[in-house]
């Protein structure tokens, strides 16, 4: 299995398209060849706890009402020309999202990190919900089979809180400066939403080194990068 680091952020919309793209490939291939495991970013690593009204924050960000109408516009075209069901409108809040990370963190323990990221985005992209607040972060954990008493414990305290911290500022210092970024085996980066196509040519040349590498003698191949894919040192992909 090759490792892949996705390093992402559950209120990013990219993030949403590209993990859902990056599984159409997948299922287009017959097979998977990674193992991936889940980075924490925050697109607002300064957000208060409490979150901010969804519509301020995007007029600050995309310099007022016309341009965040635009940006999640296309947001909203493309997530639904990928087969997504978004409701961009009903999100009331933008929350923190450190306990959630906090959350998936855990989760991956339990090999269940997949199943809670899909529902996150489900849960804020489709319903609008508060994915900060621990009840929901409970009634998440429990559905995919994690204890939801021990859950609860860790999110009163301060678990894993550096822990992710350091993981994100690690990422910013390699050159990740926006999200999705995926890396593969430690070497190459896929960077932002790529779509299917370029999936497909990355897993098709893992595979073909794979079975060279089993077939022949000698020193150990890396596959090279596909279109889309860039050394380490790239930097991280979509705003």
């Amino acid at each position: 299995m090759v490792t892949l680091d996705i390093i992402s952020d559950p209120i990013c919309p990219w993030c949403y398209i590209g993990k859902t793209r990056l599984d159409r490939a997948l299922g287009e291939a017959g097979h998977n060849p990674f193992s991936p495991r889940w980075r924490m970013f925050r697109l607002n690593p300064d957000m208060p706890a409490e979150g901010m009204d969804r519509r301020a924050y995007l007029e600050a960000k995309f310099g007022g009402p016309e341009g965040a109408d635009r940006v999640y516009g296309a947001i909203q075209q493309a997530a639904e020309g990928d087969g997504l069901d978004v409701n961009l409108s009903s999100i009331q809040r933008t929350p923190q999202t450190l306990d959630a990370h906090r959350v998936i963190r855990w989760a991956s323990e339990a090999g269940v990190a997949e199943d809670v990221t899909n529902i996150l985005f489900d849960r804020y992209f489709r319903l609008g919900e508060d994915i900060s607040d621990r009840d929901l972060l409970l009634e998440v954990a429990g559905a995919v089979g994690m204890d939801r008493d021990v859950v609860a414990r860790l999110l009163q305290g301060d678990a894993d809180r550096e822990a992710l911290i350091e993981e994100e500022q690690a990422a910013r210092e390699m050159g990740v400066t926006g999200v999705p970024c995926f890396i593969i085996q430690g070497r190459y980066v896929v960077q932002g939403a790529q779509d299917s196509p370029t999936w497909l040519r990355v897993i098709d040349e893992i595979s073909t080194a794979a079975s060279e590498q089993n077939s022949a003698a000698g020193p150990e191949r890396e596959p090279e990068a596909a279109d889309g894919a860039a050394p380490r040192n790239g930097n991280g992909g979509m705003p």
